[in-house]
């Protein structure tokens, strides 16, 4: 499959096409999160008291009282960190929605871009003058203000349906998800080097703080002054359309154009009268399955960067860098399992099999106590194809469970997670079963 399915619109003016690329801003800023986020958790680790050789070699107990210490000041950090970064965007990212579909589509991807700029740049102020990490809360407090990850988001999908045919929409879709995972995986492979004093102890972390602002201001830049909106090239029809699909799959990324009309047959096959609307007890077991699971996903997501950093690991800030990496390789496999297992499997079976690989490796994480067997459990978590909700709870919840249970069994929310995991497969299965059913039924009607 060559460049023109993905970017269909090549022509006469192929400059003026490019422009309407979106793949740039996303990679730029994605290189620029991927650079914060490991800069944000060691710039606070050194804020609160690295445990460097002295700190361990005074401590009276082998895990130490002062790691203890430094580990609840990080979590009670990231709690109202995380409390901020989730519920800040409420306020904006509608309106900045409506302004977009109202005026200009470049408006909630600009407006965001800059609270992302801002953001990036309370940190490297707080590593160039040393201010309080209190000052974090600010920066996360004007990236929500100015819509987040959840207007930036939004607009890159919109701009992304725009500029494609309704034939290839859907893998466009794919391949920017792509480029996000790519571009991060590399920005977490270098952070660890980049987190690096100046000169002597001084300036550490100045060099990662420094490439993520000048990937956030690249990103910026290029939306204001580069960036086209592309021109639909969707074009109407009186003929019932079908959902828009990655070709040979079953019912798989959408289209996601705000402009189009609902789509109503999957596969090109209309729906009957009977199969229109799904019962309410269907929407209802999606909905706990999806909560259960999002649950457990959350809470492991941001207990992890906590975790490595203490004992039985105790990863120094390449490592933190490498673990952070093997994230990203969920988009890699989210971009194959596409193509490939939606050919041979149902929606519900490719979700209850990331359950049960993000189950896996969650319960294997729990027990983790050398680097390697950190990857093995990496291996399954990344396999999942995860449901995106956001819940702002599980963060401080998972946060606090971590603090009272990191003495006696640190693995205990990544059991949880597991057990949660495992938890929230009885709703999916349960709506798989009456899938099958309603399919043998209809064949049945049929002949």
């Amino acid at each position: 499959m060559g460049p023109e399915a993905i970017y269909p619109c090549r022509g006469p003016l192929p400059r003026l096409q490019m422009r309407t690329w979106i793949e740039p801003v996303v990679a730029s800023t994605q290189v620029a999160s991927s650079l914060y986020d490991a800069g944000l958790l060691l710039v606070v680790k050194a804020s609160f008291g690295a445990g460097d050789s002295s700190n361990h070699s005074a401590s009276p107990s082998p895990r130490g009282t002062q790691e203890d210490q430094q580990q609840k000041a990080i979590s009670n950090f990231y709690i109202i960190y995380n409390l901020v970064m989730g519920l800040m965007p409420l306020l904006s990212a509608y309106g900045l929605g409506w302004l977009s579909d109202r005026y200009h589509r470049k408006i909630s991807i600009c407006v965001a871009l800059l609270g992302i700029l801002l953001c990036r740049l309370g940190l490297l102020f707080k590593v160039l003058w040393d201010w309080p990490v209190e000052v974090l809360y600010g920066a996360a407090a004007l990236n929500g203000l100015c819509g987040g990850f959840s207007a930036y988001w939004s607009g890159v999908i919109a701009l992304g349906s725009l500029g494609s045919s309704e034939g290839h929409r859907s893998l466009r879709l794919i391949f920017i998800d792509l480029i996000m995972g790519l571009a991060g995986f590399c920005g977490s492979m270098v952070s660890g080097h980049l987190f690096q004093p100046v000169s002597g102890q001084s300036g550490k972390g100045l060099v990662l703080t420094a490439c993520s602002v000048s990937c956030a201001a690249f990103a910026l830049l290029y939306s204001l002054l580069v960036l086209k909106v592309p021109e639909s090239v969707a074009k109407p029809s009186k003929a019932l359309p079908a959902v828009d699909t990655v070709s040979g799959t079953v019912g798989t990324y959408r289209t996601l154009d705000p402009d189009q009309p609902e789509k109503q047959s999957v596969v090109g096959h209309p729906l009957s009268l009977g199969k229109r609307k799904a019962p309410k007890n269907i929407i209802a077991l999606l909905f706990v399955g999806a909560i259960i699971y999002d649950l457990a996903v959350v809470g492991t997501v941001d207990v992890m960067p906590l975790f490595v950093l203490r004992e039985p690991l105790s990863w120094n800030q390449v490592q933190v860098g490498y673990g952070m990496a093997a994230g990203y390789i969920i988009f890699i496999t989210s971009f194959l399992g596409v193509l490939v297992f939606s050919r041979c499997f149902q929606d519900t079976t490719m979700i209850m099999i990331g359950m049960v690989s993000f189950g896996t490796g969650a319960l294997l994480l729990a027990f983790v106590k050398e680097t390697y067997m950190f990857y093995i459990g990496k291996v399954f978590v990344i396999l999942q194809l995860s449901l995106t909700l956001t819940s702002v709870v599980t963060s401080a919840m998972y946060n606090e469970i971590y603090q009272l249970t990191m003495e006696k069994f640190v693995g205990t929310c990544f059991a949880l997670s597991s057990f949660l995991s495992f938890l929230a497969i009885v709703p999916i299965g349960i709506v798989a079963c009456k899938q099958a059913s309603w399919l043998k039924y209809a064949d049945i009607t049929e002949k």
